[in-house]
């Protein structure tokens, strides 16, 4: 483990998994570098710059940025995102966060995003939003920010405000209890679904792409819709894996089960 003041605690897929839970829990925020390899990278970056192009303007607003582009449903746009969403290092770190509080757990959401040039700073929040967090002792989820570009101050590497900095009004969170999540392409920033943190202003002079899914608790409703979002053939391409992660599945024997099962493998955690 590599980092210094002002910097997330850094490591590398060969250290041990303990260890980066522990920094996750105390932290909020751990970046473990060069993840994957660079022609998983370019694969899913060729795949998603069409959508990008044709719908990531759609979502622009004050929250996401108006000089942002982003494309839900990351699953049905690249056969190269299941690397990242099954990726063995972090769904490691997921069991250990999550798997204390249900049989199974889901990807919550799936986004690709895009910070261009000019971009200002997102305002800080924590992602586990969503759902009545304040009522629950434990987490609900942990997000994975994939870096599909070298992540910089200069372009908009994510914000993160570590835990023992944090307040409960975000806004009044001091700039300098700020770090960003810097780090080379490749690489994942995992941060807790309660953990402050927004995308960084872009004052280089190109863009800076991301991809983020969430992990929640498997009897949460996923905050994106896969079964509205993915066609049946959709979800028929994808490896049994991969359609168990999306919520293909049931919770247990009793939450979510399908009357119409045809393999009998629903029911299996």
């Amino acid at each position: 483990m590599k980092g210094a003041d002002g910097m997330l605690p850094h490591y590398t897929p060969e250290d041990e998994i303990p260890a980066i839970v522990s920094a996750l829990e105390t932290t909020g925020a751990v970046i473990i570098e060069d993840l994957l390899p660079e022609a998983v990278i370019a694969g899913l970056n060729q795949d998603l710059r069409p959508e990008f192009d044709r719908e990531g303007h759609l979502y622009q607003n004050a929250f996401n940025g108006h000089q942002t582009l982003r494309v839900g449903g990351v699953t049905k746009y690249s056969t190269h995102f299941s690397d990242f969403l099954l990726e063995p290092t972090v769904l490691a770190v997921a069991d250990a966060v999550l798997k204390p509080h249900c049989d199974v757990y889901q990807v919550g959401s799936t986004t690709a995003i895009e910070i261009l040039p000019g971009e200002k700073a997102q305002v800080l929040h924590a992602d586990d939003a969503c759902y009545p967090s304040h009522l629950i002792p434990f987490e609900l989820q942990i997000s994975a920010l994939w870096a599909l570009d070298d992540f910089t101050e200069e372009n908009g590497a994510t914000r993160v405000v570590p835990r023992e900095r944090a307040c409960e009004e975000p806004e009044q969170v001091p700039e300098e209890d700020v770090v960003q999540a810097v780090m080379p392409k490749g690489s994942v920033v995992i941060y807790l679904g309660s953990t402050l943190h927004g995308g960084g202003a872009n004052r280089s002079s190109e863009p800076r792409k991301a991809v983020v899914n969430t992990y929640c608790l498997g009897w949460l409703r996923q905050e994106e819709n896969q079964y509205l979002t993915l066609t049946r053939e959709d979800v028929s391409s994808q490896s049994e894996a991969m359609r168990r992660m999306l919520g293909f599945q049931a919770h247990g024997p009793y939450l979510g089960v399908w009357p119409e099962d045809p393999d009998g493998l629903w029911y299996e955690t």
